[in-house]
């Protein structure tokens, strides 16, 4: 990417934090409260999480054979069902329908799916009015904007912004203002529009293939009217939609809206099994039913199902994109990011989806040039893994995705490059991922040639270079580099436990060994007054900077080079001690991918984050005097976000209470800062306003006088850049002197 390409992509994130962005954090961040609470008042939120992923996985295995029973059910029923190829296709058997029904008007609902179809332009260019009568929908329409959010399109408008919208568009008597006053408009004016509207289009949240029904989830009743008050309904869905059974929706229902919105459940629940051999509706009737006929006293109600592919037949043949196919479209992943909730589905999506899941949905029926607009916005913080109702990893196809980008950029200097660089991939990756994919390399050169490295980086002239060639932003601090490293400082030492109860590998990742030593040195001091016997092998980094690069080879190369390193001391019954929580997570899940079954079982299963072995240690210790006591001084306390997904947080407050310290734990789930992206210059300004969060919390009265803590790497960085002031880990407070 050029300095001019990285200076656009800034600007526009500038324009967005400034004028949407108060909108769809207070909103997305609303509904991701809402989530936790409503969740936890199901009784097994996980065994309904893994029921849904279960019949989104058979649905998909399946699919082929359910669309053919999904065929068969609605046109025994009496309705129409046409597969289509693409979207040129669905739009030409739309237009044709208009055509035979002599429409002047189609109202839509939940028409997610049609905006990846543009079929508005297209019956528009045929001459139809189309009008959607989802509130946010019609919002966007009168607005000409597209929707930046998956349940709630309009979330980066504020009440005042669609006031001021409505009262120049419609010049109403009386000037609206209120959310009733705006409501009310709209109600009455698309009930008007619905009324006479000679078609209903739909899209749907489930199909089933048993009975036909069209499952419409929703918080309006629109989507009702839409498809019963005109004569013809023609309901458009994605084949993934389709899911074998009418009992199999129950699942999606509970956790449907519990995740999107953060409501127990939504306002309608409307299942239509059309054509139902109900009346058409006349408003004009002469005995004042509201009901008419066809001729011969017959029903003249016509149904059309439009199943369309549109590339999700290969995402079904495509291991790394196949669950992006169990996507139940609920906003989850969105509502959970910290990047989504500052900028919005107008950064963080492509042509037509948004957030976290996005990325798969694009790069399948848009394609990669789609995808690479937005995709390193996902930091791969994985906190959208445990939002979402069934269980996609997300982060993975991110990653998958962001891969196939880098192998997409060809270089015509691949050759002289791939026999230069320490990692596996082709050459014509951009400079900056291969930069921050290599910082174990860095790593190892500025150590060597510290303090001189550390002077010649933070000079003006070099500040310069970096931002200009490879985008790091000036106004970052870059790492320091210690002389001397974690594993050399042991090296020279010998261990103080003489009859160890246990023994111990502290995993040496790149910034414990090369730039926040004083840390390692703090966890040797722990364990060993804990009676464990420490090592300190050479081993090579995790993976985890290639990984978040999309180098999936290099990160591969890596994950079998650690697990070399370390299965002769898992052989000896050594446990596995993690400092830098990125790094434990790569072990517990990401390695899955890249190790045989039972290596990767082995490392994940003999793997521990610091504070939760200490945790584990002091459950047997007797005399606990032996670590020094926080005598009641105040710990503000920030966790890792991977921590967090991986359930290991409350280990640290445990510990720190246990010994004494007053802990106040951030409210805030992400620091911003995401590893190597707080410094690229594009993302700069982003980070900073999602760490801002964290700013304001640890700078009120409550929080101001204390001694500030943080698990991982990346947000001891930000916090030092945020509150200026020493930020330390957490085992660094209870080590002996």
């Amino acid at each position: 990417m050029s300095s001019n390409s990285r200076e656009a992509k800034a600007e526009k994130i500038r324009h967005l934090l400034a004028s949407e962005g108060d909108a769809v954090g207070e909103n997305t961040r609303g509904f991701n409260r809402g989530r936790y609470e409503s969740v936890a008042r199901l009784d097994d939120y996980q065994a309904l999480k893994d029921e849904a992923r279960a019949i989104k996985k058979n649905a998909i295995e399946h699919l082929p054979d359910l669309i053919e029973e999904l065929r068969e059910t609605v046109e025994a029923n009496g309705g129409t069902v046409y597969l289509a190829d693409d979207a040129a296709d669905v739009n030409r058997y739309i237009a044709t329908i208009a055509r035979e029904q002599e429409a002047n008007r189609v109202v839509k609902s939940k028409s997610m799916t049609s905006e990846e179809l543009e079929v508005n332009h297209h019956l528009q260019d045929e001459g139809v009015e189309v009008v959607e009568t989802d509130l946010g929908e019609w919002v966007l329409q009168v607005a000409d904007e597209a929707p930046s959010h998956l349940v709630a399109p309009a979330i980066h408008k504020s009440r005042e912004s669609i006031a001021k919208l409505f009262n120049t568009q419609f010049d109403p008597d009386e000037r609206l203002e209120t959310a009733a006053e705006l409501t009310a408009f709209a109600r009455d004016r698309l009930g008007d529009l619905i009324e006479d509207a000679d078609i209903g289009m739909t899209g749907a949240n489930f199909v089933t293939a048993d009975t036909g029904t069209i499952a419409l989830v929703t918080s309006e009743s629109n989507a009702r009217k839409s498809a019963v008050v005109p004569d013809t309904h023609v309901a458009v869905a994605g084949v993934e939609k389709i899911v074998p059974s009418v009992e199999d929706l129950q699942p999606f229902v509970e956790l449907i809206g519990r995740s999107g919105t953060g409501q127990h459940i939504t306002s309608y629940i409307s299942l239509l099994t059309p054509p139902v051999k109900s009346p058409t509706i006349d408003f004009d009737t002469p005995d004042g039913s509201g009901f008419g006929h066809g001729n011969d006293g017959e029903i003249d109600r016509e149904f059309h199902l439009v199943l369309f592919d549109n590339g999700r037949m290969a995402m079904r043949e495509d291991d790394q994109l196949r669950e992006t196919l169990y996507c139940i479209r609920c906003s989850a992943c969105a509502n959970s990011c910290a990047n989504f909730q500052s900028v919005g589905g107008h950064a963080f999506g492509g042509e037509t989806y948004t957030g976290g899941i996005a990325t798969g949905w694009e790069a399948g029926v848009e394609g990669l040039d789609s995808a690479a607009e937005f995709n390193d916005l996902c930091t791969g913080c994985t906190r959208c893994v445990n939002a979402c109702p069934v269980g996609i990893d997300i982060p993975w196809i991110n990653t998958v995705v962001r891969n196939r980008i880098n192998r997409g950029e060809n270089g015509e200097l691949d050759w002289l490059v791939e026999g230069l660089t320490p990692d596996a991939e082709q050459g014509g990756i951009d400079l900056q991922k291969r930069l921050f994919g290599n910082f174990e390399t860095l790593a190892k050169l500025g150590s060597a040639s510290a303090p001189v490295s550390n002077w010649l980086s933070d000079t003006r002239i070099a500040r310069t270079v970096l931002e200009r060639t490879v985008g790091i932003d000036r106004k970052r601090d870059l790492p320091q580099f210690k002389r001397e490293t974690l594993i050399d400082w042991f090296a020279d030492r010998d261990s103080h436990v003489r009859n160890p109860k246990r023994e111990a590998v502290l995993y040496p990742d790149i910034y414990t060994n090369h730039v926040q030593v004083e840390r390692g040195k703090a966890a040797v001091r722990v364990l060993e007054a804990l009676d464990v016997r420490v090592q300190i092998p050479s081993v090579r980094s995790s993976g985890r900077a290639p990984l978040s690069q999309g180098m999936i080879a290099t990160a591969e190369e890596h994950a079998h080079d650690v697990y070399g390193s370390l299965a002769e001391h898992i052989d000896a019954n050594r446990d596995i001690v993690v400092i830098e929580p990125s790094d434990l997570a790569m072990f517990d899940r990401e390695y899955e991918k890249f190790l045989p079954e039972q290596s990767y079982e082995r490392l994940a299963g003999n793997s521990y984050e610091i504070m939760e072995y200490v945790f584990g240690l002091l459950e047997k210790c007797d005399d606990r005097n032996i670590l020094p006591s926080g005598d009641d001084k105040e710990v503000a306390y920030h966790s890792h976000c991977q921590q967090r997904t991986m359930g290991l947080y409350a280990h640290t407050t445990a510990v720190l209470e246990n010994f004494g310290y007053n802990v106040l734990l951030s409210e805030v789930e992400c620091c911003g800062m995401a590893g190597s992206f707080g410094y690229k210059q594009e993302y700069y300004e982003l980070s900073m306003d999602v760490g801002d969060h964290l700013r304001n919390q640890f700078t009120t009265p409550e929080a101001r006088g204390r001694i500030v803590v943080a698990s991982g790497t990346s947000c001891l960085e930000q916090l030092n850049d945020l509150l200026r002031r020493p930020i330390r880990h957490p085992v660094e407070l209870i080590a002996p002197k």
